[in-house]
């Protein structure tokens, strides 16, 4: 149908120097003190033995994360679980990505939906639509979203570029796969943003994600802060993968999942929830703690603070505590 089409090029970007930042870079390098319930956690021990029994196994450890993980200072913490080889698969969703590409920029993310969606600038910042150029660059070359975000940061030598999970993933040569939603992103809404080119970049992630997760028997899956993207890409990856391993009459049922985020559970976690439960609706819930894991794995939920979760879980498997 000939329905009409809003004109990007009617819209006024500003400059980021224009907007009040939330978040600013220092936020990555101060660490709360770790609280012991959570530090001590026999969930959170059993997690990190499996992490170090997946590495020993040259098995999967795939950590996906939200974007608040990134805003909430982890990224150091989480390049070091990188260095040390405890994660060898890092994913996220579209604003992750953003939010890691503007720190890594000019050192400070974030702004304040409620003060700019009522200016009409919400989003509309020039230099973060830089991200849009990295993909269609990167998308020429046939990498994947992340990569191409990720090579983009470093080889421009941005001031924070290793304070970047995408652009030292690229430097390591780590996955680092981002999963985009056409319309849920910020940089969306920029006259130069290509759709062709983030689908094909983003779909190519997803078949990063995938073979990873061929890889999954006896690894890893770590899910933070992530209510949607996180198990819904999980579970198609899953099916795929699974489908090839039947064929080849291999299993990818031994593995062991973890959801970390703030939404207190009640009951059984490692069974899913009645559909009478509103919580069946968190789909973390039913999905990697219960159906994912039911013939043989196992799965923790640990709940609280990103600041607090990823810190502890980094202390015990590097053997030190602060």
């Amino acid at each position: 149908m000939p329905y009409k089409l809003f004109d990007t090029s009617r819209l006024q970007l500003k400059p980021l120097t224009e907007r009040v930042h939330d978040v600013k870079i220092s936020v990555n390098t101060e660490v709360e003190p770790l609280q012991e319930d959570i530090r001590d956690s026999e969930d959170i021990l059993a997690v990190a033995n499996a992490i170090k029994l997946a590495k020993k196994e040259k098995a999967t450890v795939l950590m996906m994360y939200g974007a608040h993980v990134i805003r909430t200072g982890n990224s150091p913490g989480m390049i070091r679980l990188m260095k040390e080889g405890y994660v060898t698969h890092f994913a996220t969703n579209g604003a992750g990505s953003i939010h890691d590409f503007e720190l890594a920029m000019i050192g400070e993310t974030c702004e304040s939906v409620a003060r700019y969606i009522s200016e009409g600038q919400f989003g509309l910042w020039k230099e973060t639509g830089l991200l849009n150029e990295a993909v269609v660059i990167g998308d020429k070359e046939g990498l994947g979203f992340g990569e191409a975000v990720g090579k983009y940061i470093w080889e421009n030598d941005f001031k924070f570029k290793e304070q970047s999970v995408l652009a030292m993933a690229y430097h390591f040569g780590i996955p680092a796969t981002v999963h985009v939603g056409i319309g849920n992103d910020i940089v969306h809404e920029h006259p130069n943003f290509d759709p062709a080119a983030t689908g094909r970049a983003t779909y190519r992630d997803f078949l990063i994600y995938a073979e990873s997760v061929l890889n999954l028997q006896n690894g890893v899956f770590l899910n933070f802060g992530s209510a949607v993207t996180g198990p819904e890409v999980y579970l198609k990856a899953l099916a795929m993968a699974r489908n090839v391993a039947k064929q080849e009459n291999k299993n990818i049922n031994r593995l062991t999942t973890a959801v970390f985020d703030v939404l207190p559970l009640e009951g059984n976690t490692k069974k899913e929830p009645e559909k009478t439960n509103p919580q069946y609706y968190f789909r973390p819930w039913k999905t990697i703690l219960a159906r994912t894991v039911a013939n043989g794995g196992q799965s923790y939920y640990i709940c609280g603070k990103h600041q607090q979760t990823i810190p502890a879980l980094v202390n015990i498997l590097l053997e030190r505590e602060k």
